[in-house]
């Protein structure tokens, strides 16, 4: 089997969600699934999921889950860093039929790395890999090479109503 490599980007709600269902039906269908979440660095529900009942899904972290509203540390970089440069290991060997990169394009937003590293990783991913890469903001340079794009657009959000976070539907 051929692998493509998705982009689930934009404003919009369902970005990482779409990707953990994705996850959920290549289990499902007995496929090996990484999943490394740049930025992320809290417990989040489906996290907690994953770990009980689904073994052949593997969940790594690769964030501090602290800058969003300020600027990257130097350790949030490192963190980053170590996370991409641990995943293009990961995806070269194709060990996993399903590598999941969350919040990618945030991390390039924030200048943790370079699109040209993440173009140089999907490049260089074994043939069989299945790549999925999440996350607003997704560079146009990353857009072209996919192929398979969606873009998720918030059309209308109960956050804009001072709503907080709910765990099991936010996190």
């Amino acid at each position: 089997m051929n692998g493509y490599i998705h982009v689930y980007t934009g404003n919009g709600k369902g970005k990482t969600t779409a990707a953990f269902g994705l996850a959920l039906r290549a289990a499902g269908a007995g496929l090996k699934v990484f999943i490394g979440q740049f930025i992320k660095g809290k417990p989040y529900s489906e996290i907690a999921v994953i770990d009980k009942y689904l073994k052949n899904i593997t969940v790594k972290q690769y964030g501090l889950g602290r800058f969003i509203v300020n600027v990257p540390t130097d350790d949030d970089i490192k963190a980053a860093r170590r996370g991409l440069d641990e995943m293009h290991e990961i995806i070269k060997e194709g060990k996993f039929d399903v590598v999941i990169m969350d919040e990618i394009h945030i991390a390039l937003h924030y200048k943790l790395f370079e699109a040209e590293e993440l173009l140089e990783i999907i490049t260089n991913k074994a043939e069989h890999v299945e790549l999925i890469l999440t996350g607003r903001y997704a560079p146009q340079l990353i857009i072209d090479r996919a192929d398979l794009v969606t873009e998720m657009k918030e059309v209308k959000h109960y956050f804009q109503k001072d709503i907080q976070a709910r765990k099991g539907i936010e996190y």
